[in-house]
């Protein structure tokens, strides 16, 4: 026997005690040894492998290695484990399935070694084996509770997806003698339900009501008070004309709701006239600035409103726009105008550009086209989310003789 050193227990200091007989640790160490030939064939194993195999040793010595493998590990052991072993001289963390004496499995983790013995003798491969069921077991669940939250994300963004789809009109309506354009992209991988909507409807003949908002938050919570905004907007519409009573109204719903979500609308009621111009009077509260687009500019309207859903009295006011044939006005939520290329932000001015150099465009075309020049900006995925609609009268025929 050989000796070690160790610490007293008396603290003196270290002293020499016995080591535990070497055989004996080979034999019972806590995990699994055994050695083969270059060729595979099994020389030497320890009792505590036999013990996990249920396995006398005569069953063993003499046999060839891949006779402990499934058939997976037998093909692995061909196709990976012997080239490694050859051209690295080692192999490690080697997952694979020992067969038992009963016919069972064993997962393991196979560490190897070619060694020449000090003697000069025949190289001979070493190996360690540790038991791995736990491990295994561990990583199954681990893909299994994987799994189960992919499908949950699955269910989750197509519960996100139904959702958004029900905030949001299945078409627009026909205006006679006016263009309508709208578009809606959420952020992200829209897996997550935003707060922007829009809304188009019909109060009577020649009226409607075209509504742009952004409830603040995301999730289930603020789909609902989107839900509760945008249909207490078509019941205060039945009852008020002027946009600004409308978000009035819908000021005090939010406000009765006790909810802490606030957001940010444009309401315009628009009116198509005689001699077919389109009568527009928007109210804001809060909300980015409508944009009219024209032959000759892209300009914001200036209307001024206060948050709704966080003061009792908002201050709110109706302006008037009237639009005549190639003229348009851009309503639409802050996604475009917060679109980020880096520590560079679109802004206004940037959105205004872009509506300038699409203004020819159908209104339809136009929304398409500016959200996809947003999009690219910011690299194809939105941060935030974007709503946009577009109220155009189609630009006069030419006049021929």
């Amino acid at each position: 026997m050989t000796d070690s050193l160790s610490s007293r227990s008396d603290g003196v200091g270290p002293v020499l005690v016995p080591d535990d007989d070497a055989e004996d640790l080979y034999e019972r160490a806590p995990c699994g040894y055994l050695s083969t030939t270059r060729t595979g064939t099994i020389v030497r194993v320890n009792q505590t492998l036999l013990e996990w195999l249920g396995a006398e040793r005569e069953d063993l010595l003499g046999k060839p290695f891949t006779d402990l493998l499934s058939a997976g590990g037998r093909i692995y052991h061909e196709t990976h484990y012997r080239p490694m072993l050859s051209l690295h001289g080692t192999v490690r963390e080697i997952a694979l399935d020992f067969v038992r004496q009963d016919a069972t499995r064993l997962p393991v983790l196979v560490n190897s070694r070619v060694v020449v013995p000090s003697d000069g003798g025949e190289e001979v491969i070493r190996t360690s084996v540790l038991d791995a069921t736990h491990r295994r077991e561990y990583e199954q669940e681990l893909l299994r509770a994987r799994r189960r939250a992919e499908e949950s994300e699955a269910k989750s963004a197509e519960l996100a997806r139904t959702l958004q789809s029900s905030l949001i009109p299945p078409g627009l309506p026909t205006i006679e003698g006016v263009e309508l354009g709208a578009t809606y992209r959420p952020a992200g991988d829209g897996a997550q339900v935003g707060g922007d909507f829009y809304d188009v409807f019909e109060t009577e003949r020649h009226d409607w009501i075209v509504v742009v908002g952004d409830v603040r938050g995301k999730g289930a919570r603020a789909a609902t008070i989107t839900a509760l905004v945008r249909y207490s907007i078509r019941a205060a519409a039945i009852r008020q004309q002027r946009p600004c009573d409308i978000l009035a109204d819908l000021n005090a719903v939010l406000l009765r709701h006790e909810t802490e979500r606030f957001c940010t609308v444009v309401c315009c009621r628009v009116r198509v006239e005689d001699d077919g111009t389109v009568r527009v009077t928007i109210a804001s509260g809060g909300h980015p600035p409508a944009v009219l687009v024209g032959p000759e500019q892209a300009e914001a309207v200036d209307v001024a409103g206060t948050l709704i859903g966080v003061v009792e009295e908002p201050s709110l006011t109706d302006v008037e726009v009237r639009l005549g044939p190639g003229e348009g006005l851009f309503c639409y939520t802050d996604g475009l105008t917060e679109a980020r290329r880096g520590r560079s932000m679109l802004g206004v001015e940037g959105l205004l550009d872009l509506l300038f150099t699409h203004r020819a465009l159908p209104a339809n075309e136009l929304t398409d086209a500016v959200v996809d020049d947003v999009m690219a900006y910011q690299g194809s995925r939105p941060r935030d989310d974007i709503a946009a609609v577009h109220i155009r009268v189609p630009s006069a025929p030419p006049h021929t003789t």
